[in-house]
């Protein structure tokens, strides 16, 4: 029996609860309130980032990819990941997209739209679950408010929410409700790692969330009936697409990515390479390391240095070293149309690795 940490409203949990229910792992939920952070987690992880994942050997597991990795290699049954080039390809790009990138409108839709007193009481149940909802609004405001204090440090303004949500609303969901509409998952019948990635923001906020909820259910119909099929406990399995195809329904969104996410991407690396140069003695990479622009839909934004996405971009680039050879002429083709070939011949100066669950240079 696995026993996961973590809660309803952490947007990380959403995407690992979705792969134990889909890989028929049994496993125990437990709340991760604040006793919980202090008698459990931070002892055992050394961090304090949900969710965490104790396995029947009494280790503890953190990062959702990292305990997706664990797991398949024990658990090689009902895989979420394709064998085809393309294929696993294009199932990490999304599991990045979605743990790092639809981070940006998850967050504006939680906190900059009318999700109250729903989040007071979500977040007090941390603070205090068993007492009265009075009490528990009370603490959940003041919890509340820390965590808003990070949507600024992601770019989302004044000047950057309009776009911010013409681009989910016309592109993200646009395109994966036409998509959904003929294919169960992202690659035909059964799940991959993509799909989870997506889950995160998709569901704990951008469906579960009163206001950016109901906006889903009424544009994006198809989305929402994913993460609805997503969240079942016996989630049925069928095939990939044949021949490693890729849908034409995820093309456009695939461009999108390497249009507006991966040239920030790219910052991140040029950053943390100026940051180690500068800061030699320091053993630990600082979840932040300053900021730099983003563009999207032809605006301009700042935004905080994320270290953690350069150890996200280079599972992609692995990925595709280890899928590549010289003569694979058709996956070569494939990222021109993308836009991406150019982005995944890349080569990261400073690689990072996870040292105890913090990031370190390799």
């Amino acid at each position: 029996m696995y026993t996961l940490y973590g809660s309803e409203v952490s947007l990380y949990t959403g995407k690992l609860r979705a792969y134990l229910r889909y890989k028929q792992l049994p496993f125990n939920e437990v709340l991760s309130t604040v006793g919980v952070y202090k008698k459990t987690i931070l002892p055992k992880t050394g961090v304090a980032f949900i969710p965490v994942v104790k396995t029947p050997d009494g280790e503890y597991l953190q990062d959702t990819a990292r305990i997706i990795d664990h797991l398949e290699m024990l658990h090689s049954e009902r895989s979420v990941v394709p064998i085809g080039a393309k294929q696993r390809l294009v199932s990490e790009l999304f599991a990045l997209w979605g743990d790092e990138w639809l981070v940006i409108p998850a967050m504006h839709y939680r906190w900059n739209k009318d999700n109250f007193p729903f989040i007071y009481q979500e977040f007090g149940r941390v603070v205090s679950p068993n007492s009265p909802a009075f009490i528990r609004a009370y603490f959940g405001k003041k919890l509340a408010k820390k965590f808003s204090g990070f949507v600024p440090v992601l770019g989302i303004t004044e000047h950057s929410i309009p776009t911010i949500e013409k681009w989910y609303e016309n592109t993200v969901l646009h395109h994966l409700n036409k998509h959904f509409a003929d294919h169960d998952y992202l690659l035909g019948g059964r799940p991959c790692i993509g799909d989870f990635g997506l889950m995160g923001p998709l569901y704990a906020h951008l469906y579960r969330d009163p206001a950016p909820g109901n906006l889903m259910k009424r544009i994006a119909p198809n989305v929402a009936a994913w993460v609805e099929r997503m969240n079942q406990a016996c989630v049925t399995s069928a095939d990939y697409v044949e021949h490693d195809e890729i849908p034409d329904t995820l093309l456009p969104l695939l461009k999108d990515m390497f249009e507006q996410q991966w040239p920030v991407l790219n910052s991140t690396a040029t950053a943390l390479s100026a940051w180690r140069r500068s800061h030699p003695k320091e053993r630990f990479i600082p979840r932040s390391v300053g900021e730099h622009s983003f563009a999207m839909g032809g605006i301009s934004e700042k935004r905080f240095i994320s270290s953690f996405h350069q150890y996200k971009q280079q599972r992609v680039l692995d990925t595709y070293q280890q899928i590549n050879d010289e003569n694979n002429a058709q996956l070569a083709a494939f990222l021109v149309e993308i836009g991406g070939l150019e982005h995944m011949q890349m080569t990261v100066e400073d690689p990072v690795t996870v040292e105890d669950n913090k990031l370190v240079f390799a």
